[in-house]
């Protein structure tokens, strides 16, 4: 029998322990790997080539949404399963726009997590039962519909996006550098482009845009 390859993917490690203990239990799951971050979620999953990665959606140095959002074009071949404390519509449906292949609560995660990796793919999502399909798909449709929203973070790039959430978290130009191996000057440039994009003058505002976004956690 062959087993599905799942890639853990949590800041916390508590939060990894518990599942892989959650998973370990079923014959036909096998836990590969585990990662702390978005950005070494995607890396662990380009080396080991998993069937499905559990991502959480508020880690630090690159998000649930935007690992995903890599992994559809990295490997392509991984379903990603969100797991993640928050649901409101917003999140859930950056998240299935992102490439996701479902959604569930960390609260659900005993009952529903097994289901989702076994079911879930990106044209049919598994979704936790708590959340409302039907709005989550209106929202989608608004989404589709409306030509300047077509990307989460409407207008930034994805390498914009990864130095937005850098710069919420408080790291310094030489710091995002040397994280997304790029010249401090580029991440000036890409700095002075976000502000201009979003009508943002100042720091303060940019962290409060990614706190709105979902791009980084209120307590980062």
């Amino acid at each position: 029998m062959s087993r599905v390859r799942v890639v853990l993917a949590d800041d916390h490690k508590i939060v990894r322990q518990g599942l892989h203990a959650l998973l370990a239990s079923e014959e036909d799951i096998e836990v590969v790997g585990d990662a702390s971050d978005g950005r070494a979620a995607v890396q662990k999953a380009r080396e080991l080539r998993p069937d499905v990665v559990v991502m959480d959606v508020a880690m630090p140095g690159l998000n649930g949404i935007e690992a995903t959002r890599q992994l559809a074009l990295f490997v392509p071949t991984a379903r990603v399963i969100i797991l993640s404390m928050y649901t409101d519509p917003e999140h859930v449906v950056h998240a299935l726009s992102a490439g996701a292949a479902g959604y569930v609560r960390k609260h659900d995660a005993d009952a529903e997590l097994v289901t989702a990796i076994r079911t879930g793919t990106r044209d049919f999502p598994y979704l936790s039962p708590r959340i409302d399909r039907g709005l989550i798909e209106e929202h989608l449709r608004k989404l589709r519909g409306r030509a300047a929203e077509r990307q989460d973070y409407h207008p930034l790039t994805p390498r914009e996006r990864e130095v937005l959430q850098l710069v919420a978290e408080g790291r310094m130009n030489k710091q995002i550098a040397a994280i997304l191996g790029i010249a401090v000057r580029t991440v000036e440039v890409h700095r002075a482009s976000i502000m201009r994009k979003l009508g943002i003058a100042d720091q303060a505002g940019l962290v409060r845009y990614a706190v709105r976004k979902g791009i980084v956690s209120p307590d980062e």
